[in-house]
């Protein structure tokens, strides 16, 4: 039997904070509390993919040793979101005494998935356990978490990666894997991932299916296709309209992409275009509105149809001027 490939996303994960890529004032402090041994209750808040998980699983490898397992608890809120979670899982992990330590970590991903109610009962149980368990509660949306949680909670704000730092971690997966890819393929992993490392480290993996990663097959595994895209734009600005609407029919049949995707792109690439402000906002809030019609269930073909005409007049308005 093939030997089974290892997940790089998990391969490749920095083992302790000294390690963690593009976070340095965050990894800074948390090296802070190791170093005490006096770690508070964290609400870890960011985007995905920049390393909160990457540094509470380092933060009890550090903290516990080889005893870290026992002593840490990782759940996902967004599936498990209700009040009995809270009051089952966690509260019967968290009422345990630690194995070679003076505390246990509770790791809750997501939290701001948790339900007013689990909020509410997080609290309590932060409260009544705060001896023998720290909880670390990672979210995208700090406003979705509860004041009263957020007051007790050291609050350390992730910032998104700077494509220079998720470059230089591909690079490693490059070396470590002996990988054929050159730098027009890395910066369309990283046009894609959009600063998410999880996201930019698994389409690497997805690309690399025999050993060459090339910007073609990295594009048509993330569903964008950038230069036809901006190629439809161009003719449709230039007043082409039967030509865009047939690079437009292409990428839905034959490119196999959603509405969503391309509507996106087109997004994405607006700022690019030779249009002045003005006009640049009338086109997003155009880009808005259909895009706004794709999601509740209209036809993406017309809805896109649609939005290269109205791109199309924009671009004759900028002529005329």
């Amino acid at each position: 039997m093939p030997e089974i490939q290892e997940i790089w996303t998990e391969k490749y994960r920095p083992r302790f904070l000294m390690d963690v890529i593009g976070q340095e004032n965050v990894v800074k402090r948390l090296e802070n509390f190791v170093k005490t041994r006096s770690l508070p209750h964290c609400l870890f808040i960011g985007p995905a993919g920049i390393g909160k998980t990457t540094c509470a699983l380092a933060i009890a490898r550090e903290m516990f040793g080889d005893n870290w397992h026992s002593n840490f608890l990782e759940l996902n809120a967004s599936d498990e979101r209700g009040i009995e979670t809270v009051r089952v899982k966690v509260k019967d992990f968290a009422r345990t005494m630690p194995i070679a330590g003076s505390f246990k970590i509770v790791y809750l991903d997501e939290a701001d998935s948790l339900t007013k109610d689990a909020q509410h009962a997080l609290r309590r149980t932060m409260e009544n356990y705060a001896d023998t368990c720290r909880f670390i509660l990672a979210c995208n949306y700090s406003n979705k978490i509860l004041p009263p949680i957020q007051s007790r909670c050291a609050i350390l704000k992730f910032l998104p990666l700077k494509e220079n730092h998720v470059m230089k971690f591909l690079l490693q997966i490059v070396k470590g894997e002996k990988l054929v890819a050159d730098e027009e393929s890395l910066k369309a992993v990283l046009y894609v991932a959009e600063g998410d490392m999880r996201k930019a480290v698994n389409l690497l993996q997805m690309a690399s299916f025999d050993g060459k990663v090339t910007r073609e097959t990295v594009y048509s595994l993330a569903s964008r296709e950038p230069e036809e895209v901006k190629k439809m734009l161009l003719f449709a600005i230039a007043g082409k309209f039967k030509e865009a609407r047939a690079v437009l029919l292409s990428l839905l049949s034959e490119h196999g992409l959603a509405g969503e995707d391309i509507i996106k792109e087109i997004h994405d690439q607006t700022f690019n275009l030779e249009f002045d402000d003005r006009q640049k906002i009338t086109l997003l809030e155009k880009i808005g509105e259909y895009e706004f019609r794709i999601t509740e269930g209209s036809n993406p073909r017309i809805q896109l149809e649609s939005l290269l005409a109205q791109i199309a007049l924009l671009g004759v308005k900028e002529r005329m001027r």
